[in-house]
């Protein structure tokens, strides 16, 4: 690996180095592969019992610990850069909504651009109408209600911002650009191939959401390649998130269902 990486502060189960060693890749890939495969299993947890808080709550605790696990083999994740990374991520995700409704106002055809993409052998935009979620607050009730809110948005603003930039900005924007020796290339750098590329990849990890998603991936790939620092984009991943799940929450208490977002 090359000089981006930050020197090791602590050390490491000997197997963590070992496989390091054979897939350099690991650390920025294993965390989020990790976090959608133990997700499967946390989501068989019914919904309507406390196993579900659990389920989620030893989700976070599994996802967190692997991903720590590869942390002395990390790129160096520079400064914070709060005074972009909050306001960036407010705006994303009024985006995400704002936009998401405009798209389900578009018609093509008998449908609209604002429902889930089909990917098995369909054509494009099969099945395109607002996503039907189910009310969470008509599922859970009092403290049960509050324990699964705290749960998701706790996973959402503490976990996934991390697994999933250090894949995307972290790996993939650079492995666009030169696959195996994703290393040698620089935090940040700029093409269009790999700008455009991980943007419209991102419609896979959010098929229901499909145009915001490329126009969020693309936000977040400019401050990226402006500020160059994974922590600026970790803070502006989690405060999208934390903003979106709370509007969320608050339209619920005010009569507007937007549970799809959830």
């Amino acid at each position: 690996m090359t000089d981006d990486i930050q020197p090791s502060v602590s050390r490491e189960p000997e197997w963590v180095s070992r496989a390091v060693a054979a897939e350099p890749r690991l650390p920025l890939m294993g965390p989020m592969m990790a976090y959608l495969v133990l997700m499967l299993f946390a989501d068989m947890a019914p919904a309507e019992t406390p196993w579900n808080q659990i389920a989620i709550t030893l989700h976070i605790a599994a996802a967190t610990w692997v991903t720590w696990l590869f942390r002395n083999h990390w790129p160096r994740l520079g400064r914070a850069d709060l005074w972009v990374a909050i306001p960036v991520g407010v705006f994303a995700a009024w985006m995400w909504v704002a936009g998401q409704h405009w798209l389900e106002r578009v018609a093509v055809g008998d449908a609209s651009l604002g429902g889930s993409l089909g990917f098995s052998g369909s054509p494009p935009f099969v099945n395109l109408k607002p996503v039907e979620m189910k009310d969470v607050a008509a599922i859970y009730h009092g403290a049960g209600f509050w324990a699964h809110v705290v749960m998701k948005i706790s996973r959402a603003v503490l976990i996934v911002p991390v697994v999933e930039e250090l894949f995307w900005r972290g790996f993939l924007l650079r492995a666009f650009i030169k696959w195996d020796r994703f290393d040698e290339v620089p935090l940040g750098k700029f093409t269009l191939v790999s700008f455009l590329g991980t943007s419209l990849l991102s419609v896979v990890q959010h098929p229901a959401n499909w145009g915001v998603s490329i126009l969020c991936w693309m936000l977040f790939n400019a401050v990226f390649c402006w500020r160059k620092s994974l922590m600026c984009l970790f803070v502006t991943h989690g405060v999208t998130n934390l903003v979106l799940y709370a509007y969320v929450v608050w339209a619920s208490f005010n009569g507007t269902n937007e549970w799809q977002f959830w």
